[in-house]
């Protein structure tokens, strides 16, 4: 932090050296993020990867420019002053968080941080009296504004149709790996597996109360399960399925929504209106699973059903006529 800091400065009362100095070292981070950026998508979407090695290139240029101005006007000291030293000035993720993000939301968050640095610029130059540093500042809000023609044209060079194709389907096979195989895993495992233990106790005692306390412990109890077997299992290194704690939050979440959706209905006092309720909204479930399997996991709309509904259906069975007897 500069000498002399004792909080957060407003960007009011930054002098025209302290702006250029906050400018080259976002420009240093931008640059250090596209790179991250690339490097993360650089084995699966390589055309991509090189989109953001153009634009860190370019964010070179912007840093270069401004250091030469800086050594013009105030010499070669340039005052350690960085975002989070400047009180609403905004903010970037961590850089490890590019790790976790998709390729969508890097290009999201890629067009966000142009939007920021548009922003800046134009606030800076506002500000400026010099007109060699009103003049840079200027230039550097509008190629920030033109980022997206930046990026279109490198992606003209490096994305071709084939290319975004690929890459497109590889981000789609990714997210049908990461969240919607586990996901319709746990909801199927929570939706049939907790039908006989719910409906036994239902039939059995006839108190709501007790049946949705059975309906919540299984639900929440095969969610806590599904969810750390899916995550110990397969560290996705070898598979490419993604992060585990992504797929076994996935699992456990739907996993427990599947119990839950039936365990519900038990909070309404009327044995008979709670139970007609739930054993709809089973067949909602199993026909929602059904439609999950067809949609996202290209599994034959007959298969699906017979496999989905009629086991779930004996299932259901099973735990009445338990309980019943």
């Amino acid at each position: 932090m500069i000498p002399g800091f004792t909080s957060r400065r407003r960007f009011s009362d930054l002098s025209e050296r302290e702006i250029l100095a906050l400018a080259i070292s976002s420009e240093e981070d931008d640059a250090r993020i596209y790179r991250m950026y690339a490097e993360r998508l650089r084995e699966a979407y390589p055309a991509s990867a090189a989109i953001f090695d153009g634009m860190a290139a370019e964010e070179d240029t912007h840093r270069t420019r401004l250091i030469d101005l800086h050594r013009a006007r105030f010499g070669e000291v340039i005052p350690l002053i960085r975002r989070e030293h400047v009180a609403g000035y905004y903010a970037r993720r961590p850089v490890w968080l590019a790790e976790t993000l998709s390729l969508d939301a890097i290009r999201a968050e890629a067009r966000a941080m142009e939007t920021q640095a548009q922003r800046f610029y134009e606030q800076a130059a506002a500000r400026a009296t010099d007109a060699a540093t009103r003049q840079l500042l200027g230039d550097l809000a509008a190629a920030e504004a033109g980022h997206d023609r930046t990026a279109a044209t490198l992606a003209d060079q490096h994305l071709t149709p084939e290319a975004r194709s690929t890459e497109d389907a590889g981000a789609h096979r990714q997210f049908l790996l990461t969240w919607v195989q586990p996901g319709l895993a746990g909801l199927m495992d929570g939706s049939v597996s907790t039908l006989a233990p719910i409906f036994a106790t239902a039939f059995a005692t006839q108190d709501t109360w007790i049946t949705f306390q059975i309906g919540l412990a299984a639900s929440i109890g095969a969610g806590i399960s599904m969810g750390f077997t899916e995550a110990a299992h397969d560290d996705g290194v070898l598979s490419g399925r993604g992060a585990p704690w992504k797929r076994g939050l996935a699992s456990g979440v739907m996993t427990t929504l599947g119990g839950l959706g039936h365990a519900l209905p038990y909070l309404i006092p009327d044995f008979w209106l709670a139970t007609s309720i739930a054993i709809a909204v089973v067949f909602i479930e199993l026909w929602a699973i059904v439609w999950i399997q067809n949609r996202f996991m290209e599994t034959p709309f007959l298969r699906a059903t017979f496999q989905v509904v009629l086991g779930g259906g004996l299932v259901l069975a099973a735990g009445m006529l338990i309980g019943a007897g």
